[in-house]
C-alpha cells in the first residue's frame, strides 16, 4: 500500500492572532469568553451527562459523478463533507423504505 497522500489541498488562511492570545493573562481569556455574546455559559450539570462520541470511519469509495455536479460541490471547501451528509439525510428520510 502507497503512503502517499492524494488530493488537492487548498491553503486556509489562520483566522487566530495566536501572538496576542499567547500574551493574555488567564483573566484576560475568561474575560474575553465571559464577554462573547456567541459562547453560552456550562456548569457541572451541563457536562454531567456529557460524553464521549467517536465518529465513524470513513471508507474510501470511487464513485463517478456528473462533471457538472461535481463542479459545483466543489466551489466551497469541504464538498465531501457536504456529499456525505446529503447522503446521509437521504439515508435517514428514506431508511423505512427499504425492503
Amino acid at each position: 500500500m502507497n503512503d502517499d497522500i492524494s488530493g488537492n489541498t487548498s491553503p486556509t488562511e489562520a483566522t487566530t492572532d495566536w501572538t496576542r492570545l499567547n500574551d493574555m493573562s488567564d483573566a484576560e481569556i475568561h474575560e474575553a469568553v465571559a464577554n462573547n455574546p456567541d459562547i453560552l455559559p456550562t456548569d457541572e450539570s451541563f457536562w454531567s451527562t456529557a460524553r464521549v462520541v467517536m465518529p465513524k470511519p470513513k471508507e474510501t469509495v470511487t464513485i463517478r459523478l456528473d462533471a457538472d455536479l461535481l463542479a459545483w460541490f466543489r466551489t466551497e471547501r469541504g464538498y465531501q463533507t457536504r456529499i456525505n451528509a446529503i447522503l446521509r439525510a437521504y439515508m435517514h428520510a428514506n431508511v423505512n423504505q427499504r425492503r
